[in-house]
């Protein structure tokens, strides 16, 4: 990750870009072996999406800019990108969202993933072959794999 102001704490860094910590190899403590088991458990989830049946094939060719997204598993051969217009992500909380690209994911600037209904990021999974460019104040949601 790129272009973070990371503030240095002990075994971790706050930024006030990111919700929560960044850990790095190189901090000091218990940051590598934690490392070690994210990373374990990325691969595991990274899996577990790609293995995911897709119920909503190469949406919009990958242009997904104003579209609504509602709870499924979503499958595209392509980059799949979105401009400031954004994207919805509507659903309960209960519901789960997989995207799921052979490409990569390209938030244009100032481009926003909105929330509505109750969904959770926390049930909203990324899963992208490729690398993920997010533009300068984006804002994206979900955990991306």
């Amino acid at each position: 990750m790129t272009g973070f102001a990371l503030i240095a704490a002990t075994g971790y860094s706050t930024s006030p870009q990111v919700t929560g910590k960044c850990y790095a190899a190189d901090y000091v403590g218990t940051t590598p072996s934690m490392l070690t088991t994210a990373i374990l458990d990325m691969e595991t989830a990274y899996k577990a999406a790609a293995a995911s049946t897709s119920t909503n094939l190469n949406l919009k060719g990958g242009l997904i800019t104003g579209e609504t997204l509602t709870a499924g598993v979503y499958e595209w051969g392509s980059d799949v990108y979105f401009t400031a217009a954004g994207i919805t992500i509507s659903g309960s909380p209960t519901d789960v969202f997989i995207f799921k690209t052979s490409g990569i994911v390209i938030a244009g600037s100032a481009a926003q993933v909105v929330l509505s209904g109750g969904a959770l990021a926390a049930n909203i999974f990324w899963q992208v072959a490729g690398y993920v460019d997010a533009g300068t104040t984006s804002h994206l949601e979900g955990s991306f794999l």
